[in-house]
């Protein structure tokens, strides 16, 4: 099998290494790729965005299937040029790509299909934004309705604050083109729960459920980030909750989709706010796997993602996909200066003997002329850890980030907390 990945970060090394374990003697390609990638596929040095080099190197390489790991390729259509060629492609059309890059759009898809999610209001006109935060309930959420790399939603604790964030977007410019509509909602009381689904745009086979810290900070302090670790599975994800979200959810939207002219294949992600009557809300959806989720959750499968993959590719409902009696914890590891100004170039030394059960996914790195491993972007490398024990893959993935060196390493030791929290009190 020919199988190309498109994409450079954590997630596409991890897609990589999944890919590869379950095909050892597959033709595997990642493009761009980073040094990591390079240990397990062949790279190849075309942007995830450049869609035409893209087209013409499936051609050359005669592709059997391409994943697409990134968001932006696929709101601006690479699956919709490569489908067009005639080749098999995990991720949606530009059209079904929208559940993502535009949030005004996915809060439609939701009203239509009944979906739980906070209440909100759509704007492009500041003075209307405004009388509307002047009138909700603190505290809310201000959202930029494009893509904005994981950082366009703020959670806001005043209304004064929220009608400074609306005109840092509206006004001011401050995410650009994606802050040029956007999306005031309701503050959910809750527990964040990432849930995966890959699916032919009518069927759809979840993933184990993972949770993302977005803080910078241990105790989930500090400036949002696109991520600083997750783990998987999670206790508070019971089989029951997972089946209602299939059901209430994937299902409802899904069935939205099709009737729109728009359906969605590939891997559909649903940031879901758990309340404490067990009740799940959607905050957002992703037209992709999330980042770093991807690198504690597909560790844990069994095997079948190939499979998986290759049959929604192909417009065949997903096969079932087995998870492994275990747990995953993923720590990042990001550059001095993340999120605002990560300080690129510093060396990167990462021991040659791993604990088992651990790997270190690549997501910003790069090798200068003399093949020294540098920093070359805000989150630098993903260590993940699977063991039998919750306890014991936190502690292993825990103390590899430590070992590994380089200049302004910041990471959070506390990925996980909350299941520490559940099973000490489970205890």
């Amino acid at each position: 099998m020919r199988i190309l990945v498109v994409g450079g970060g954590g997630r596409e090394h991890a897609i990589c290494w999944a890919l590869r374990r379950e095909n050892p003697d597959a033709d595997l390609h990642c493009a761009p790729g980073n040094p990591g990638t390079a240990s397990v596929a062949n790279n190849l040095a075309i942007p995830a965005d450049d869609i035409d080099r893209l087209a013409d190197a499936a051609d050359m390489l005669g592709i059997d299937l391409i994943v697409i790991g990134p968001e932006v390729p696929l709101a601006l259509g690479l699956a919709d040029r490569l489908r067009a060629e005639g080749r098999a492609v995990v991720g949606p059309s530009a059209a079904a790509a929208q559940i993502e890059a535009s949030k005004a759009f996915a809060k439609e898809i939701m009203a239509a299909a009944g979906v739980p999610t906070a209440a909100s209001g759509t704007f492009t006109d500041l003075s209307a934004a405004l009388a509307y935060i002047g009138q909700h309930a603190e505290p809310l959420v201000v959202k930029a309705s494009g893509l904005a790399a994981g950082k366009g939603a703020v959670v806001c604790a005043t209304r004064q604050e929220a009608a400074h964030t609306v005109q840092a977007m509206l006004r001011d410019g401050a995410f650009g083109e994606a802050g040029r509509v956007v999306v005031v909602e309701s503050f959910l009381e809750g527990e964040e729960v990432s849930l995966f689904g890959l699916t032919d745009g009518t069927d759809v086979q979840l993933l184990p459920a993972a949770q993302d810290h977005k803080r910078l900070l241990e105790g989930d302090q500090g400036p949002n980030t696109g991520g600083m670790g997750a783990y998987s599975p999670v206790a508070l994800a019971s089989p029951e909750l997972l089946e209602r979200a299939r059901r209430e959810i994937y299902l409802p939207v899904l069935a939205e989709l099709r009737e729109r002219g728009t359906p969605f294949s590939g891997a559909l992600y649903a940031g879901l706010m758990v309340d404490r009557s067990g009740t799940p809300s959607v905050v957002e959806f992703n037209c992709r796997l999330g980042d770093p989720e991807t690198q504690a959750v597909l560790p844990l499968l069994e095997g079948g993602f190939t499979d998986a993959c290759h049959r929604v590719a192909h417009g065949e409902a997903p096969s079932s996909l087995a998870a492994k009696s275990a747990a995953a914890v993923t720590t990042v590891l990001a550059a001095k200066g993340y999120p605002d100004r990560p300080e690129r170039g510093a060396a990167v030394h990462i021991p040659q003997e791993l604990p088992p059960g651990v790997m270190v996914f690549h997501a910003g790195t790069t090798r200068d002329g003399s093949g020294t491993l540098r920093v070359a972007g805000g989150r630098v490398l993903n260590v993940t850890a699977v063991a039998s024990s919750f306890a014991e893959a936190q502690r292993l993935s825990r103390e590899t980030a430590e070992a590994i060196e380089f200049a302004g390493k910041t990471f959070r030791r506390d990925i996980g907390w909350r299941e520490v929290s559940r099973l000490t009190a489970v205890g």
